[in-house]
């Protein structure tokens, strides 16, 4: 072993190991304490760096676990004892943001906030966007397609990507750094690697695409009755704001009321209303912009689809109703220890689902408590719950009743944080085995060995 680190050492330099106290202190879940069993950290500052290391790994058949901002929620970065963690923090540099093009190129431990900002700089919008922010780095959330506030208008990660840099399980680097929206020249083979949770190959850069940055920004926090008036103010609001709305988000009773109820924040909508709606529109005109959402809301409440409504008429109040919605570190602590799903669902089906939920959640762990919210206009729903600890049985029995609940709908299991190592033996609540097995064969052809991430989204060696 001491001959691999000098190795890594050799590639990477002293500043680029880590090892002992200071690598067992990273916690690889901010949810819950996991420190790291990994035989050490290596932190490689270039694509070519990365591909030595894996050279070297490869040589030597050592796994490799990729760690971005630590910010998932599926333990896919989370190293097993004798895997060596890669961790690609030190790369973190915007190369460069092109106005005419509309793309920026940057390396993969730069941060969601990070490459927000310097699009903002130039007058663009960078619009992939979750809580995380300032955390999250854009290789990880390639490599695990994050979501977020904004897919309801600008999609996935998925959408945002023009080109990227990955270096495979035997150093090899495949790049293909395409700055274009249209480029139809074979197999885009970019596209198997974002969502792959790393286990092809390592991105390493970026071209991303940016948007014109929006002039107005209206938002409004409503209250309905029911989902079935939810999906209907959904259809409504959609088609009238003409393409602006950007965020459709759901907070449950449950979820507002613990949040709030803290004093942390004001009661922007009164306590006691089933469905709190945050609504949100971004356009080019602040005048007319404004003009029809304020039209838009009041045909909403003259079809009866809203009880209560607060509409924004300052940043710091459209701040303040997104800190209740974005505050889930203080729900983990009002939970504690707060096991999370990520589910989606057709949104017609998601009231009958959660009643089935929470009631078997009840009956099998009794005084336990639930919350729910999500970004109910791609039909993502997230769950929290406490149920008196997390050890392995608890957090098993719990899954499979939140997971077993969702075949008869046609769900998925995941519907933007991956499957990680957490989710591996439920894949195929949402995969077929014909589907899982053409899985198994795209990984045995860029990485034969098993070295990338061994163990994670598809189920190989220990989930076998």
């Amino acid at each position: 072993m001491g001959d691999l680190i000098s190795e890594l050492t050799a590639i990477v330099g002293e500043e680029g190991i880590v090892r002992g106290d200071l690598l067992r202190s990273r916690s690889t879940n901010w949810l819950r304490s996991s420190a790291t069993e990994a035989i050490a950290l290596v932190r490689p500052k270039s694509t070519q760096e990365t591909a030595a290391v894996m050279t070297t790994c490869a040589r030597r058949r050592q796994r490799v676990v990729v760690q971005g901002g630590m910010t998932g929620l599926v333990d896919g970065a989370h190293p097993d004892a004798g895997e060596l963690a890669l961790s690609l923090e030190r790369m973190n540099r915007i190369e460069s943001v092109d106005v005419t093009e509309r793309t920026a190129v940057v390396q993969a431990g730069v941060t969601l906030q990070a490459t927000q900002e310097a699009a903002a700089e130039q007058d663009l919008l960078f619009a992939a966007d979750w809580a995380a922010r300032g955390s999250a780095t854009i290789g990880g959330a390639i490599a695990t397609n994050g979501g977020g506030l904004n897919v309801i208008r600008y999609g996935m990660l998925r959408e945002q990507v023009l080109g990227l840099e990955v270096v495979l399980s035997d150093g090899t680097t495949l790049s293909s750094m395409n700055r274009m929206l249209k480029n139809n020249t074979g197999y885009d083979l970019k596209q198997l690697f974002i969502g792959s949770e790393g286990t092809l190959g390592i991105i390493t850069r970026a071209v991303l695409r940016l948007r014109p940055r929006s002039r107005s920004e209206s938002t409004a926090l409503l209250a309905a009755r029911n989902m079935a008036d939810v999906s209907r103010l959904l259809s409504l609001v959609d088609a009238e704001l003409g393409g602006n709305l950007t965020a459709f988000e759901v907070m449950w009773r449950s979820f507002y009321e613990l949040i709030v109820s803290t004093g942390k924040y004001p009661w922007i909508l009164p306590a006691g209303l089933p469905l709190y709606v945050l609504v949100e529109a971004r356009g080019a005109d602040p005048d007319s912009d404004e003009r029809r959402f304020q039209a838009t809301l009041e045909r909403a409440a003259a079809a009866e689809l809203i009880i209560d409504a607060v509409v924004c008429t300052s940043r710091s109040q459209r701040d303040a109703v997104w800190a209740v919605r974005e505050d889930i570190p203080g729900l983990a602590t009002l939970l504690r220890p707060m096991i999370v799903y990520d589910v989606s669902l057709p949104i017609g089906a998601m009231e009958t689902y959660l009643e089935r939920v929470m009631q078997s959640t009840g009956d099998r762990f009794p005084g336990s408590r639930g919350v729910a919210f999500g970004h109910i206009g791609d039909c993502n729903l997230h769950l929290c719950f406490g149920v008196g600890g997390d050890d392995p049985e608890r957090r098993a029995a719990l899954s499979t009743i939140v997971y077993d609940a969702l075949v008869p709908f046609g769900g998925s299991i995941s519907a933007e944080h991956g499957i990680g190592s957490e989710k591996v033996e439920y894949l195929g609540r949402s995969r077929s085995a014909a589907e899982i097995q053409w899985m198994r064969k795209i990984k045995g052809v860029f990485d034969p060995e098993g070295l990338l991430n061994h163990g994670r989204v598809i189920p190989e060696g220990r989930h076998a």
